[in-house]
């Protein structure tokens, strides 16, 4: 089944740190969100390969908005 990973808070993306159609273990990091000064790691919660990034960095993101698909 596939992990949709969502944003929890408006913010920056400060950086996409994985790529579309890498191998991801439970718990690596996709993409890190700048919110007021901090620096925000947005996880997966399962293992899985990484099938779409749905940002760019300087995008920002609002409560809700696709970040990325694992499968």
């Amino acid at each position: 089944m596939a992990e949709k990973i969502e944003a929890e808070i408006v913010a920056n993306v400060l950086k996409v740190v994985a790529y579309e159609g890498q191998s991801l273990a439970q718990g690596d990091t996709v993409v890190l969100l700048e919110s007021m000064k901090m620096e925000i790691p947005v996880i997966t919660e399962s293992a899985g390969k990484l099938t779409k990034i749905a940002v760019k960095e300087g995008d920002v993101v609002q409560e809700h908005d696709l970040i990325a698909v694992v499968e």
